[in-house]
């Protein structure tokens, strides 16, 4: 009498096992082509979808946003630089604007051949949704110092508009290599001081032979752009003053880019808390020193002021291009 209750059990269990990996096999594709659509899905931020975006078919979602005349559109607006000066902060900034529509990814188009081969219906999919009436913008910070970005984003729209934002160019160098820094660290790699890359053993001068070093020479990356471009077709953000005054830079780029002043102090505000800026809005609320920014390590003044001395000369060959000067000593 037990063998057959043994067994009435065990085809019991056996079919709501059964249930369970139908469930789960069907979940897990319908996680697969949400997930295979990411890259159109992630970039839409427009107000009043809520959990009408996540809930809704991929597919079906893409139809109805081209009902309501959107779609994914070339760059009205680039990006270009500069590593380590704030073009994420400034990228998400900007994002609060309603007519703004960013690509979230650094699409590394127009320097990485590639990509770029791989023409523009390809790159226009990674691309927001937006209105013809609205803005989208792409950043990619190593435009800035590519031979071919110029050229070829010139190629796409001679008229399109620019953005570049520098910081103090021996901060930046300290930044930049901050963070490969601890990206070394993290993966158990040796690791340079800073003292050792930063100045050359045999001359005992500031190494250009370093990247970072390089970046920082805005003057001449920025001679590049201006052979394609015209100078009131890019605009220069001051990423210093981003830091502690951010509106006034945002202004800045709204009237750059004809739109009215939309990020104010209702949704971009000082956290005293966190003593950073944080951002409030439908779908943001978010402040940048929770994902960004690294202690500096703590460089030696004399290498400090060896790279201000080094880079004293380019500053003011830029400030004389920009028709601006920036406190940088």
């Amino acid at each position: 009498m037990g063998f057959p209750r043994k067994r009435h059990v065990w085809i019991v269990l056996t079919a709501i096992t059964l249930v369970f990996c139908v469930i789960l096999i069907f979940d897990g594709q319908a996680h697969w082509r949400l997930n295979s659509n990411m890259h159109l899905d992630d970039t839409d931020l427009s107000e009043g979808y809520g959990f009408r975006k996540l809930l809704e078919d991929p597919l079906a979602r893409i139809e109805r946003l081209r009902s309501e005349g959107m779609e994914q559109r070339l760059p009205q607006c680039i990006i270009i630089g500069v590593r380590k000066c704030g073009t994420r902060a400034l990228l998400e900034f900007l994002d609060l604007h309603p007519k703004i529509r960013i690509a979230d990814m650094e699409m590394h188009f127009f320097n990485k051949d590639e990509n770029y081969e791989k023409g523009y219906e390809w790159y226009t999919k990674y691309m927001p949704f937006s209105l013809n009436t609205d803005i989208t913008i792409e950043k990619t910070p190593r435009y800035f110092i590519s031979e071919n970005a110029p050229e070829r984003i010139q190629k796409m729209n001679h008229s399109i508009k620019l953005i570049v934002i520098f910081r103090n160019p021996t901060t930046r160098v300290i930044s930049d290599y901050a963070q490969v820094y601890q990206n070394k660290v993290e993966r158990n790699y040796s690791v340079e001081r800073l003292e050792d890359i930063v100045i050359s053993k045999r001359t005992g001068r500031v190494n250009t032979g370093y990247k970072a070093v390089r970046i920082s020479m805005y003057y001449y990356h920025l001679t590049h752009w201006l052979q394609y471009f015209n100078r009131d077709q890019i605009h220069v953000v001051n990423g210093d003053n981003l830091i502690v005054n951010p509106l006034e830079e945002i202004h800045e780029v709204e009237t750059f880019l004809g739109l009215n002043h939309h990020v104010t102090e209702t949704n971009v505000y000082f956290n005293e808390t966190r003593g950073f800026f944080c951002m409030n809005s439908v779908d943001k609320q978010h402040c940048l020193g929770a994902t960004k920014g690294r202690k500096h390590p703590n460089i030696d003044s004399k290498i400090v002021k060896k790279l201000k001395n080094f880079y004293r000369p380019y500053n003011r060959k830029l400030f004389a291009m920009i028709g601006k000067e920036f406190d940088w000593d």
